[in-house]
């Protein structure tokens, strides 16, 4: 028999994407370990999704070691069948994982993502130039995507001329991570990995002949005791770059603006206290990130409190639950700019699969988000924000704003 506790986790459920927070409250309340009808196995406490993440009896390559019997939620697609040799970064394990990650590492330092912050700087303060002109802002397609897709473009150094197409295919692609994905969908995304790879593809191979000084060029030039990636490795590795280089930063902007106009007197104290910016941007990935949940399958048979959970089962880790457990972060939902310990949430996840692009993220948010608030004394919403109506990747997709 189902219990209420093991129903709770329902990705078809409206209030489930509507009002996940209150769905992982309930589910925190039930144990930090719930199998649902389907046969996943849900954890949603913050001590369990942090020791699924930083442990290596969990694998990250569902396609290789899940078992398809143990769960009804579709077989997820990668990337691999589009580039044939290769698989994203994000679904390697260790040495694969270390091995590719260490190469593409060296293009993304501390020092060389700092750089960036002029640039980005400019960018945002263009879009408010126009937006000041104008009188109003759209949220997402004004700010919150054209700053971040052309970051990413200029670290590539890849031409823009295709920027809506590259939108449609990522939001295409993102949608085929959620546990609801249909066949119709899976088919869509898959199409949209293989017209982005074909175009990636001719702007590597022109850059092949006439390597210059940007990400790609390295990403090309990259070697470490005689490795280097293949022409496969980094067809996939730019493709999972410009798809996470925007299509989670467009979210963590928006989701962290709409935080900031509906706590006033959290936007008012960054508004005077810029200095918290860093600060600021943690606590608004903790409030509301844009990742909501990963999956990993336990290589072995392991004991998670009192649940035994068998080799190849799915497990979904709830980032977005973690970021609001009271036992790590006092009164979770509240926002709270000053929250000390906001910088342990797992919104770019943990282990050896944090975010590489968390530092690159946190520097656009900071400036991009900051810059707002501070250029418009008048800063409202015309009308409330539309959702995506996503489980995995979370998400405003629509918000006017009257601005002064």
């Amino acid at each position: 028999m189902t219990t209420r506790a093991e129903a709770l986790f329902d990705p078809y459920d409206p209030e489930h994407r509507a009002q996940p927070y209150r769905v992982y409250a309930r589910l925190r309340a039930g144990g930090p370990v719930r199998r649902t009808p389907s046969g996943e196995y849900v954890f949603s406490a913050y001590a369990e999704v942090v020791s699924a993440l930083r442990s290596n009896e969990f694998s990250r390559d569902l396609e290789a070691n899940a078992d398809p019997a143990a769960s009804s939620t579709r077989a997820r697609r990668t990337l691999r069948e589009t580039a044939r040799e290769a698989k994203t970064i994000l679904n390697l394990d260790p040495p694969d994982h270390t091995r590719l990650r260490r190469l593409v590492s060296k293009a993304f330092t501390p020092t060389a993502i700092e750089r960036l912050r002029p640039r980005v700087g400019q960018l945002v303060d263009d879009v408010l130039d126009r937006a000041a002109a104008r009188g109003g802002l759209e949220l997402v397609d004004d700010l919150a995507f054209p700053v971040p897709f052309q970051v990413i473009s200029d670290l590539l150094a890849m031409p823009t001329d295709r920027a809506e197409e590259m939108r449609a295919w990522s939001q295409l692609l993102t949608a085929t991570l959620e546990p609801t994905a249909t066949d119709d969908e899976l088919d869509a995304g898959q199409a949209a990995a293989g017209q982005m790879a074909w175009h990636l593809t001719e702007v590597i191979e022109s850059r092949r002949r006439d390597l210059g000084d940007d990400v790609l060029s390295a990403l090309i030039a990259v070697e470490d005791d005689g490795d280097t990636l293949s022409h496969a490795e980094l067809v996939v590795f730019v493709l999972l770059l410009y798809v996470a280089g925007h299509e989670t930063t467009v979210n963590l902007f928006a989701n962290g603006c709409w935080a900031l106009l509906s706590h006033r007197d959290q936007l008012a104290d960054w508004r005077a206290h810029p200095e918290i910016g860093p600060a600021a941007v943690d606590e608004l990935l903790r409030f509301d990130g844009p990742v909501q949940l990963t999956a990993r399958t336990p290589l072995t048979a392991v004991r998670v409190g009192d649940t035994e959970i068998p080799t190849g089962a799915t497990v979904f880790a709830l980032l977005g639950s973690a970021n609001h457990d009271p036992a790590m972060f006092t009164d979770p939902e509240r926002l709270d700019l000053r929250r000390p310990n906001a910088a342990r949430h797992v919104a770019f996840s943990a282990g050896i699969h944090y975010c590489l692009g968390a530092a690159l993220a946190r520097l656009e948010a900071e400036e991009a988000i900051g810059r707002l608030i501070r250029r418009f004394e008048v800063l409202e919403p015309e009308s409330p924000p539309t959702w995506r109506d996503r489980v995995t990747i979370r998400g405003v997709d629509h918000l006017p704003l009257r601005i002064r």
